[in-house]
Formats: structure tokens, C-alpha cells, sequence
């Protein structure tokens, strides 16, 4: 990818693929319960999101994080495609946030170019278990998304890194991921590091 894929497409027209696409690329959305990884798929996604939500019951009491709003989760996962330039064609596949759905990872990892880990700075400690879960369960390149939520703190992105206790070379982005523009260039970040990591280029995902 090239740094024209740093300017989105417009949203594809209908179902298909546009002919000129030649590479598809799975990416691998992760990260904490309530972060804001269907929100991603949701406005990146030029076809209509597969998504398994369903409202949260009373069962989940005690088990799953109490969050103020949140009346759905997704239990299995969410799938999105996007366009990100003339021949290439991301397919997103989100994973539920709990714990107790965490054994699903590898599954849905496997043949992902890599993985985008969103992260709510309002909740940051609880990114720290995903981050090790995700690096026990895959060998997935990574890229760190902060979703910028309306009182989310505003600490320099150095800061976060070091908390975080991530690699220099891992990138990590600021985002409001119900933009359009500024959720595909996360996307767009995590793939050019990924494809860097690897050195070959993305093996194709079945549409």
C-alpha cells in the first residue's frame, strides 16, 4: 500500500468488488468490552456489517463490565469490507470484548495480515490483559487505536505508549472512530505496518 491510500475511497456501490481490486487483506479488530469496535466496522464498512449483538441481560451481572449506555455486546463477532484504494479491499472481522469469549481469537485470526487494538483511554488498565491475550493467542502484527470518546483524557500519545509498555516500532494513533476518514486512515496504519512486519504481501481472503 502506498500513500494514496491514506485519502479513503468513496464508499463502493453495492455488493461487488470493484474489478481492479487484486488484493484483499483480513485485518483482526480486538480490544476491551465497550471500546468501540463494531462502531469502527459500522462506519468504515461499504457493505451492510454482519454483526451478533445482543442485549445485555442481567446474567451478565457481575461478570461483564458495568458500563453506563452500553445495552448490547457482540457474542460472536462483527465483519465489515472496505475499499482503501484501487486494488485493495480490507475484511474487517471483530471479536467480542469478555473474557469468556476470548478462546474465539484464534479462530477468527487466522490467515489476518494483522490486528488493530482498540483502546479506551478512559479505561486504560483494561487493555493490558487484551494486549496479552492477543499476543498468547496470535503472532499478529499490531497497531494501538485510542478512541476518542467526547470525555476521554488527552494524554500525549508518547505517554500512552509507555504506559502500555509497547514497542517502539508499534504504531499507535489517536481516533474518533464514528469518522469515517479518521477510522479507515487507523486502518490503513495498521496494515502498512503489518505488510512492513511481514515483508510478502497479504494473502488473499475469500470474499
Amino acid at each position: 500500500m502506498d500513500s494514496a491510500t491514506s485519502e479513503p475511497m468513496p464508499p463502493a456501490s453495492g455488493r461487488h468488488l470493484p474489478a481492479s481490486v487484486a488484493r484483499s487483506v483480513k485485518v483482526l479488530v480486538v480490544g476491551a468490552f465497550g471500546v468501540g469496535k463494531t462502531t469502527i466496522i459500522r462506519s468504515v464498512s461499504e457493505i451492510e456489517p454482519l454483526s451478533t449483538e445482543e442485549r445485555i441481560t442481567t446474567a451478565s451481572v457481575g461478570i461483564d463490565p458495568d458500563l453506563p449506555r452500553k445495552s448490547t455486546t457482540t457474542v460472536a463477532m462483527d465483519f465489515g469490507r472496505i475499499t482503501v484504494s484501487e486494488d485493495t479491499a480490507l475484511y474487517l472481522f471483530g471479536t467480542p470484548g469478555q473474557r469468556r469469549f476470548w478462546d474465539l481469537w484464534a479462530g477468527l485470526a487466522d490467515g489476518a495480515v494483522g490486528a488493530l487494538v482498540m483502546v479506551d483511554m478512559r479505561r486504560l488498565e483494561a487493555s493490558f490483559e487484551v494486549l496479552d491475550q492477543l499476543e498468547l493467542r496470535t503472532t499478529l502484527p499490531f497497531a494501538v487505536v485510542l478512541n476518542r470518546f467526547p470525555d476521554s483524557p488527552d494524554h500525549p500519545l508518547d505517554q500512552v505508549r509507555e504506559a502500555l509498555d509497547l514497542l517502539p516500532e508499534t504504531p499507535i494513533v489517536s481516533c474518533d472512530v464514528r469518522d469515517r476518514a479518521s477510522a479507515v486512515g487507523a486502518l490503513v496504519t495498521l496494515v502498512e505496518h503489518a505488510l512492513a512486519q511481514s515483508g510478502r504481501g497479504a494473502e488473499p481472503v475469500p470474499a
